[in-house]
């Protein structure tokens, strides 16, 4: 297999040692050298306006002991583009070459113009801005070896290990030793079975296998295993997410944790991997995996992506945003098709756009963004709003309660075939940066419910196991959907009973929404008529188009993102305090009549109404969070979470009905009824009770309202599972 490369090889040395020109490694040799050339040149000359770059950051890196250069790809094409294809068609030949140009050129401005190249510290070179992107599914055969771009999602990583670049070896036979290169990246070095130092000579041969490694004289750097998933976007519906394995080296160790994104330049490579046998120890000879040796590395984001707009793009943004109704218009361009919940609507909306995440002096992070909960009904499109929110996030991750672990959800620490244990993250850390949408949130298993605590309020997920201590990024918003207790929100029993959840959980939701399907005749009929228009693909009529087209849509919330960071003015502040005394005096009035308080009342309602206005704000590109944004973030306070505080009848159309003196009204009339109808010690059927009262011009809802007042204060007593009502008091 090799005999022809040694012909060539021991052809190419004239008696004194020297290349004979003309030979193969004669023409190799020169061509390498020719290429370093170029090499020093463009490291040398290049320069943007008057700053030679390259050959200034080399000098200011070696002095602060740092052996690395970072190289734009757009340079090296701007310099030579037939240099640039070299570097993208046969990488694994010309980086190396690269490398040693940059140390030729450190010792040049040194003032050392012969060095020697084996005693000096070796130079990386990491390259960026690679604009020939490829994804996990176009990667073919024709790629091996070749530069390639991936955009994707770290999904693990692994301790940082030592890699050998050179060996020294010794013959325990005859003491000759010997030093050995090693293959970048997942290759290994291939030592000899045979020692050469006494062939050809009288005395015995070595000894068969006779070498061993010297391991303080051999040289190391650092090396880490990453595993890179292909973006959410990028996955075909139905397919299963595909991987690659990564190998990073030296400076490129230690960059990313699981759950970045990140866009990584690497040689796409091949390695031999262990196939059947006992204990997998059978090596095939013909098949091999495909990994990425990369040689540059950087952070990115979706939103990152959708910030680099053209001016033009940029100034369509900007005017989208000094439209006076683009609050209404972005909360009619999320899920069109569903009938009402307006005020759902434009909480998802603050959703989406967050906060301002703030940083105190202390070093305590202030989270900005949003947590929301959907509590209600079946059949009122609370996963059908989860699913398009997915769709109109910048970064979303959907998952189900039923199905997500604790770990699934955070991170968590995995043992691979080698007994080695790597971080690997979960749908929170995954999100990081954008938003996990949780349905069937009440369907999740308590332990995994708490283990979300701290990713929802402090942003991060603590790890500590199997070794590994670390600290994860979770900044992400989170979207539930949950259903009651008992299906069905029922009136006649109190919120503690029909919302099972620990108060530690429901404090950390800003806006707690309980959806009701009411029956409406009037609703009902719109509703039908929604409905049907859908199913026959009526798409031109008015109520489903959306005022914002999905993908200008999805640009605009990242551009907000990137881009504003509101603050509350003083006068809104003014404002915000006297509402939040007031919220709490309600609160706990409630608490003292009525005994209700399953929903809390905290200062955490105070920064949801913070986070909120600024989010208000921040879809106006707004720096400022004035009075009309604190008013409109208090409504939605008022509707969502203060009125599901307030009593067993919730829902965005009928918590309006709650602060309603109509309501009121009636349901004070119904107790007074109540009590003339029932004397004290007497039954009466439940569905009789509520058909008499309503035969008297009262709606049912205040009806109900009124017999569970009634019931909360210990006047009466339901009982036979809520047929019959026994006047107490």
């Amino acid at each position: 297999m090799f005999s022809h490369t040694s012909d060539v090889a021991s052809e190419a040395f004239s008696s004194q040692g020297q290349l004979v020109r003309g030979s193969e490694a004669y023409d190799l040799a020169q061509r390498g050298e020719r290429l370093r050339s170029k090499f020093v040149q463009f490291l040398k000359m290049w320069r943007h306006e008057e700053t030679f770059i390259y050959r200034d950051q080399l000098s200011s890196n070696y002095r602060q002991g740092q052996f690395d250069l970072q190289v734009d790809y757009t340079d090296l094409i701007g310099f030579d583009k037939d240099l640039a294809d070299d570097v993208a068609q046969i990488p694994g030949e010309v980086i190396p070459l690269f490398e040693q140009s940059a140390v030729r050129v450190v010792h040049q401005e040194l003032g050392n113009p012969k060095p020697d190249f084996e005693q000096m510290p070796k130079f990386q070179i990491t390259l960026t801005n690679y604009n020939r992107h490829a994804t996990l599914r176009t990667l073919q055969s024709r790629s091996i070896t070749k530069l390639v771009c991936l955009d994707g999602i770290v999904i693990s990583t692994y301790k940082v290990k030592s890699k050998a670049t050179q060996l020294k070896i010794k013959c325990s036979s005859c003491n000759a030793t010997q030093d050995i290169t090693c293959p970048k990246g997942f290759g290994d070095a291939m030592i000899p079975r045979i020692c050469s130092t006494r062939l050809g000579n009288d005395e015995d041969k070595c000894k068969l296998d006779p070498f061993v490694i010297l391991p303080d004289e051999c040289r190391f750097v650092d090396t880490q295993k990453l595993r890179l998933q292909e973006l959410p976007e990028q996955v075909p519906t139905g397919e299963m997410p595909r991987h690659i394995t990564m190998s990073a080296e030296r400076s490129l160790v230690n960059k990313v944790t699981p759950g970045t994104r990140v866009s990584v330049i690497g040689i796409y490579s091949l390695f031999k991997a262990k196939m059947g046998g006992a204990g997998g120890r059978r090596r095939s000879e013909t098949v091999r995996f495909p990994y990425l040796r990369v040689v540059g590395l950087e952070s990115m984001s979706k939103r990152q992506h959708f910030g680099a707009e053209s001016p033009e793009e940029q100034e369509e943004l900007r005017a989208l945003a000094r439209d006076p109704q683009i609050y209404e218009k972005l909360a009619a361009s999320l899920a069109p098709k569903i009938f009402g919940h307006e005020d759902v609507k434009k909480a998802i909306i603050c959703l989406l756009f967050g906060g301002t995440r703030k940083t105190l002096p202390s070093r305590v992070r202030i989270r900005g963004d949003l947590n929301i909960l959907l509590l209600g009904d079946p059949s009122v499109a609370k996963s059908q709003m989860l699913k398009c929110t997915e769709k109109s996030a910048p970064i979303a991750v959907y998952t189900s309660g039923k199905g997500s672990s604790a770990a699934g959800l955070t991170a968590s620490v995995i043992r691979d075939q080698h007994g080695e244990f790597h971080l690997e993250a979960g749908a929170m850390v995954l999100a990081d940066g954008g938003c996990v949408m949780i349905d069937e949130f009440d369907k999740m298993r308590d332990e995994d419910r708490v283990a979300i605590h701290e990713a929802m309020e402090q942003q991060t997920i603590s790890i500590a196991k199997a070794g590994i201590t670390t600290i994860l990024n979770s900044r992400t918003s989170v979207l539930a959907a949950a259903n009651p207790t008992f299906g069905r929100y029922n009136d006649m029993r109190k919120p503690a009973e029909n919302i099972d959840f620990e108060t530690t959980i429901l404090s950390r939701f800003d806006l707690i929404f309980v959806i009701r399907d009411r029956r409406d005749p009037e609703r009902d009929h719109r509703l039908a008529l929604h409905i049907l228009a859908i199913h026959m693909n009526k798409e031109s009529e008015p109520e489903l188009e959306a005022p914002i087209d999905s993908d200008l849509f999805t640009r605009y919330v990242a551009f907000c993102k990137k881009n504003c960071r509101p603050h509350v003015s003083e006068e809104a502040c003014d404002l915000l305090r006297n509402h939040y005394v007031g919220f709490r005096i309600d609160s706990k009035k409630r608490m003292d009549e009525h005994g209700i308080g399953v929903i809390p009342i905290t200062v955490r309602q105070l920064e949801a109404i913070v986070r909120i206005s600024e989010s208000l704000a921040k879809m106006e590109m707004n720096e400022i969070a004035g009075i009309r944004h604190v008013t409109e973030a208090i409504r939605l306070a008022k509707v969502a979470t203060m009125a599901a505080a307030a009593s067993g009848v919730g829902g965005s159309e009928a918590n309006a009905d709650v602060e309603n003196s109509t309501f009121t009204k009636n349901t004070q009339k119904a107790e007074r009824l109540i009590r003339r109808r029932l004397p004290i010690g007497s039954k009466w059927g439940f569905s009789r009770l509520i058909n008499e009262l309503v035969g008297r011009d009262i709606p049912e809802d205040p009806v109900r309202k009124a017999i569970m007042n009634m019931s909360n204060r210990g006047e009466i007593e339901i009982m036979n599972q809520g047929r019959t009502i026994f006047r107490k008091l």
